[in-house]
């Protein structure tokens, strides 16, 4: 992956994407890598116009509304005295059944 960052590096700075290129990027910071990775890379770069594909890229974008999310209402539960009385008594119940 940092070869890929080394040939991003060598694009942006406008210099051309060679073997040398990508080692002496790979050397500056200390990355080891073997020929036959770089071979490789710049071999699959051949004929790739990198200014074209990072255009392509998809670029995750944020979207941002100016209209005000509209207001939800939470609509409350009245619970009647009783069904809170039932409630209790049930749980009573429950209780009682563990102490016997």
């Amino acid at each position: 992956m940092n070869l890929i960052y080394g040939a991003l590096l060598l694009h942006s700075a406008g210099k051309p994407v060679t073997e040398e290129g990508i080692k002496k990027v790979a050397d500056a910071v200390g990355e080891k890598v073997e020929e036959a990775q770089i071979k490789a890379l710049t071999a699959a770069l051949e004929g790739v116009n990198i200014a074209d594909v990072i255009s392509k890229a998809a670029m995750p974008v944020a979207v941002a509304s100016s209209a005000p999310a509209p207001a939800t209402e939470v609509k409350k539960e009245e619970v009647s005295e009783e069904e809170k009385e039932k409630k209790a008594e049930e749980a009573a119940e429950g209780l009682s059944a563990l102490f016997g």
